[in-house]
């Protein structure tokens, strides 16, 4: 029979992508050839059965044609060939048939004229479809076991054609020459070798062993060297039909290296044409099939998805080889290679491409994916297909990908530009690049200019994708707002039952720090990094920074030694020039070890990292904070080199709580004196040194620049000296001055007044001197010292909580009076054995015209205040015109309560009449009910309250709905606690009572006791309020003193108390629902937003009314027993009012909590 051949069937669907493709200057020419429709014709011959089923090759009679839903390939389709008669049977056949598709085996050659055809007859009019040709020679296309097999190639521009003898070729492209001295002898018969797959045949032929047959250059995935060790050249071809997704593959074996050179680079060049000019590389089933597969890995976005199709190689073994096992290993490594957002993913073919493979279906369907993060290698040899992809996870062997494409220099182009483009800061990527001249300068895409802090967020999800963990977890802020900012600070983790992050999340996040240069400081302050100290990666050291961030080589010996803390903040440090601070407050809870016991302390780690790099110069980081973290020999030999070499430059010298002893601290003040120059924060506190005031004196003297002291909780030796001389003090322009718990005598608080009174003081912004003794007459001295003219108030807050105040308390007392405070005040747990001087006070505040800020929190008083402290309280809220935050929260510990009592609500009515007061803290006060209801009548007036933080005070469900009532009409209020510790209390309030309810009802002596009530043990009368203990007849009202039969014998099951606690909290949700919708149109108000306001309903605006606890229960019950169809009530009686009840829960929810919550 006869069949033509149409080139124009080979049409694909175009890939997506957005990376362009080389240029094929580099390509062999290759001319096209005309084609025309002539015949050949080929004799049809046949042989003994094969032990494999025969390929499905064989043409259909002319008057025939395939059934409906009948594939030519088919089983039931395929005709069974034999073997020339003069061969005996063989067990080896064409392995074609295993996966052979009609579609598979078009016509690569030109088709055959009709008719058998004699022994050795062949056409001699050439290929129509491929005229020109490129390369031909006669090669060993696979090794049996017993013989060898030798074919005659013929590479065109379209297709790489094989042909069982020179002359059979001859016949088809009469361009090639004839073979000199050699005749057309029959060849005997070659068998199939396991070495390697069956390629396509032709489709006329019924047995690619006694005919030609050719591989599409288009449909080639591969072609590359096959190092297996044997004594010859091995090339191996590998092709795929990208409609049936069916893989097979081709090797050829050569005994001359320079013939092998060329046939690779000729077959190399024509497929690399083939492809650039296929204008649909893949088929649409195709791409949603990989689509679907990255989805699943969430890695999918249409605009960075690229698709190549690879062979994923394997190591050959030496010896000869099993075609089945071959077969396996072929199907399941040719796979497709796509390039996500953040991961290099393989994926397997189909599975209808491996309908005939005995594969598992595991193995088949599986997806690898490889982080981008953890590229650390790419390598591609230019001179065939093949090329080796790296990667390799924190703390784990490297992975090392052996493929081969003919896309290869794409593939590397894309995984590089995809790489990069994570990382858009990173000036020298921590993979190396294998590759090419020609692709070593390939640019990648620009960062979106929207994101913020230069791509950050990107590069950490990046490395939190490759490191397969979850990006939420990580906390994170950035704060203008301070000295040396914007400093980046992290917060513990997001999830609450995991206090501390992984080492992964750590290093996710210090390798997403690097190259960064939006941050100037970055704050790990009480981030625990234990999990980094002395964590070693023994697997490799590409992520060590050996070079600065302008690429010069660091003479850092022994780093890929260190462990990864070490290494990492080395990489910050160096990689970002612009960072200056580093905070590290307590990030390690280390204790440091005798090294007589053991192996040598290896040290906190923080300063063998850092400080070698100041006393070097190779970073401009100046400011390392270390307060909390023990530090030992080690780390103090690291401190004191750096600190005795003055280029190190260093700004400060924050050790506090470090653990020093006297000779270490005196050793490091020491070495300190070379940076008298630089210096502006000293922070030594919590240490157990002991200082001596003159050598201090000396030691401190020499600094010029100080603008930061803290020398809290020291201890000094006695004497009557100064622990800072007034001469030291005013050679400062001191910020920041923190005396707090360091014993202060009277020559200490002489030379700070003097300090303070001078005009060099007058960058002071902060004063602490909490618990060092003080009297009411030396914070007054230093009132008087720090005013500059009265009436006005200094800018600055100083704190002197915890101290003696009573002593002396008149002149305290005159001082605020004249208006002589700072700007703000903090006077925090102090205790009045007399309420006769906090009654004093508290009128001087009144006339008080300086104070802004003033912290009373925590204040004792002996009793409950009276009545006349509390009329004070309330013209000094109704009266003063500057205070505008106040703290009066008490305190509510095991040991101690600090309260003003129920009169505190009726001072708290003052504040209707107050225009100055924005924010008011009182927490821990006890207010309750009444309380709630005062605070909302002043909201109801009051117009300049912005933030009210009233937790912790016994307010109930109604209390809370009372004070959201009152944000209705208050559109200032911008802050109001939902209550949530308040909502916890009350629901075990609830709890607590309803299981007393219950105890009372099965106790001894009640006609419902049970074994279940008394084994709760609950004693009712302990638990129970008295109002709680009325008997459910009174609660009808009806006058009879006998309850109910009914209500008498209900006894409350527990599910019973899970449904009121239920409805309770339900009650809760609805408030606090409202509650944000006030704050949220009060803060539109407040920053000029559009409001979009709809009134809540009434119902919820009713606050509940308090009764029996016993009859809302009653209620509870009936409900539930309506809701399953056990009783249906039509109304209830609750404190003698009608009710109608839903038969459903829902209905009848907010009624009941409405009526006994």
């Amino acid at each position: 029979m006869s069949r033509s051949s149409d080139t124009g069937s080979w049409g694909r669907r175009k890939s997506a992508g957005f990376f362009p493709r080389p240029s094929m200057n580099a390509l062999t020419p290759i001319q096209d050839g005309s084609q025309d429709d002539t015949n050949t014709t080929l004799k049809k011959k046949r042989r003994p059965a094969s032990f494999f089923v025969p390929s499905t090759n064989a043409s259909l009679p002319d008057n025939r044609s395939p059934k409906d839903g009948e594939m030519p390939g088919s089983p039931k389709t395929r005709p069974r060939t034999l073997l020339k008669n003069s061969r005996p049977t063989s067990i080896f056949g064409s392995l074609k048939s295993i996966h052979s598709t009609e579609e598979e085996e078009e016509l690569v050659s030109s088709p055959v004229r009709d008719g058998p055809y004699e022994d050795g007859e062949r056409s001699n009019e050439p290929f129509a479809s491929s005229r020109v040709v490129l390369h031909h020679g006669e090669v060993q296309t696979s090794g049996g076991v017993f013989r060898k097999k030798k074919d005659y190639l013929v590479l065109t521009e379209k297709h790489l054609i094989r042909f069982k003898s020179q002359s059979r070729a001859v016949e088809a492209f009469p361009s090639i020459p004839p073979s000199i001295g050699r005749g057309n002898s029959t060849r005997h018969t070659s068998m199939h070798s396991g070495g390697s797959m069956p390629d396509l045949q032709s489709v006329h032929s019924n047995s690619s062993a006694e005919h030609h047959s050719g591989v599409a250059l288009r449909q080639v995935i591969a072609v590359y060297r096959s190092e297996d060790g044997r004594p010859y050249f091995s090339i191996e071809i590998a092709y795929l039909d990208g409609e049936s997704s069916h893989a097979s593959a081709m090797t050829l074996q050569l005994n001359d290296p320079r013939e092998a050179e060329l046939w690779l680079s000729s077959i190399h060049a024509a497929a690399m044409k083939a492809r650039l000019m296929d204008p649909t590389p893949f088929p649409p089933k195709s791409i949603e099939y990989v689509a679907r597969k990255l989805e699943q890995d969430r890695d999918y976005d249409p605009e960075h998805f690229r698709m190549f199709k690879v062979v994923q190689r394997v190591s050959q073994k030496a010896t000869g080889r099993s075609s089945s096992d071959d077969l396996v290993k072929l199907g399941a490594t040719v796979r497709y290679l796509v390039v996500g957002v953040h991961k290099v993913h393989l994926v397997s073919l189909p599975r209808a491409a491996h309908r005939g493979s005995t594969a598992s279906q595991t193995e088949l369907n599986s997806r690898e994916g490889f982080g981008l993060m953890n590229l650390t290698s790419i390598s591609v040899k230019g001179l065939d297909d093949a090329f080796e992809v790296t990667f390799r996870p924190p703390l784990r062997p490297a992975v090392i990908l052996h493929l081969a494409s003919t896309a290869s220099e794409d593939i590397a182009i894309t995984i590089r530009q995809a790489t990069e483009m994570l990382r858009p800061e990173w000036l020298e990527q921590s993979f190396s690049f294998l590759c090419p001249r020609n692709l070593e300068d390939a640019s990648y895409a620009a960062m979106r200019s929207e994101e913020d802090y230069r791509g950050f967020d990107r590069t950490l999800t990046a490395y939190c994708a490759s490191y397969q963990i979850d990006t939420s977890n990580i906390r994170y802020t950035v704060d203008h707002d301070v000295d040396d900012g914007p400093q980046f600070t992290l917060f513990p983790p997001a999830h609450s039952r995991r206090p501390s992050y992984t080492a992964l999340e750590l290093l996710a996040l210090f390798r997403a720090l690097r190259y960064n240069e939006c941050f100037y400081s970055i704050s790990f302050s009480g981030i625990k990094l234990n999990v980094l100290h002395q964590l070693h990666d023994h697997h490799g050291s590409e992520h060590v920074s050996w070079t600065s961030r302008t690429g010069a080589p660091l003479d850092l010996k022994g780093m890929e030694k260190k462990s990864l803390l070490i290494q990492e903040l080395q990489a910050i440090a160096l990689k970002n020039k612009k960072l200056r601070r580093m905070d590290f407050s307590f990030c390690l809870t280390r204790k440091p070890h005798d090294e007589e016991s053991g192996a040598p302390d290896p040290g906190c780690e923080i300063a063998e990292a850092l400080f070698p790099l100041c006393r070097k110069q190779l970073t401009n980081v100046d400011w390392i904070t270390l307060n909390g973290v023990e530090l030992d020999e080690t780390d103090l030999d690291y401190l004191v080199d750096a600190a005795a070499e003055r280029a190190s430059h260093l700004r400060a010298l924050e050790i506090s709580r470090c653990g020093l002893t006297d000779r270490s601290l005196q050793l490091i003040l020491n070495a300190m004196l070379s940076q008298d120059s630089t210096l502006e924060s000293i922070d030594i506190s919590g240490n157990l040194a002991r200082l001596s005031p003159s050598t201090f004196q000396g030691q401190i003297g020499h600094f010029g620049f100080i603008r930061k002291l803290n020398l809290s909780r020291v201890h000094r030796t006695s004497g009557p000296e100064p622990l800072v001389a007034p001469e030291t003090l005013l050679n400062w322009r001191l910020e920041e001055l923190s005396l707090s718990e360091t014993p202060i005598n009277a020559q200490t608080t002489d030379s700070i007044a003097a300090y303070l009174a001078t005009p060099i003081s007058d960058t002071l912004r902060i004063v602490r001197m909490n618990q060092c003794g003080l009297t009411g007459r030396d914070v007054a001295v230093f009132m008087r010292s720090m005013a500059r003219s009265p009436g006005e108030g200094r800018n600055l807050h100083l704190h002197v909580s915890e101290n003696r105040l009573e002593k002396g308390h008149d002149k305290l007392v005159a001082a605020v009076a004249e208006g002589l405070t700072p700007s703000r005040l903090t006077m925090k747990m102090v205790e009045y054995r007399k309420e006769d001087h906090f009654r004093e006070f508290i009128q001087a505040l009144r006339r008080n015209t300086t104070l802004k800020y003033l912290d009373l929190s925590k204040a004792s008083l002996p009793y409950d205040a009276n009545e006349d402290t509390c009329e004070a309280l309330q013209l000094m809220f109704a009266e003063n015109k500057t205070l505008e935050e106040l703290d009066i929260s008490g305190e509510h510990a095991h040991l101690e309560v600090a309260k003003f009592g129920i009169g505190l609500n009726h001072a708290l009515t003052g504040l209707k009449k107050n225009t100055a007061l924005k924010v008011l803290r009182i927490e821990y006060q006890k207010l309750g009910l009444q309380g709630a209801n005062t605070l909302s009548s002043v909201l109801e007036e009051n117009i300049t309250l912005r933030e009210i933080y009233c937790e912790n005070n016994d307010i109930n469900l109604q209390g809370l709905t009372v004070l959201i009532n009152a944000l209705s009409t208050n559109t200032s209020v911008c802050y109001l606690p939902s209550m949530d510790r308040d909502r916890l209390e009350s629901l075990r309030t609830v709890e607590r009572e309803i299981q007393g309810l219950r105890s009372e009802q099965t106790g001894p002596g009640s006609s419902n006791s049970s074994s279940g009530g008394a084994a709760s043990g609950t004693n009712a009368s302990s638990l129970k309020p008295r109002s709680m203990r009325r008997s459910l007849a009174s609660v009808k009202g009806v006058g009879s003193s006998r309850p109910a039969p009914a209500l008498q014998s209900q006894v409350y099951s527990e599910s019973d108390t899970q449904a009121a606690l239920r409805l309770v909290n339900d009650k809760w949700d609805r408030q606090t629902t409202r509650l944000s919708q006030y704050l949220l149109r009060n803060y539109q108000l407040a920053n000029g937003i559009d409001v979009v306001w709809e009134e809540d309903l009434a119902a919820d605006r009713r606050p509940s009314t308090s009764g029996s606890l016993s009859a809302f229960l009653e209620k509870v019950s009936m409900l539930t027993a309506s809701s399953t169809g056990t009783t249906t009530i039509d109304e209830g009686l609750v404190d003698g009012e009608k009710h109608g009840l839903l038969e459903g829960e829902e209905g009848a929810v907010d009624r009941i909590v409405e009526e006994k919550i």
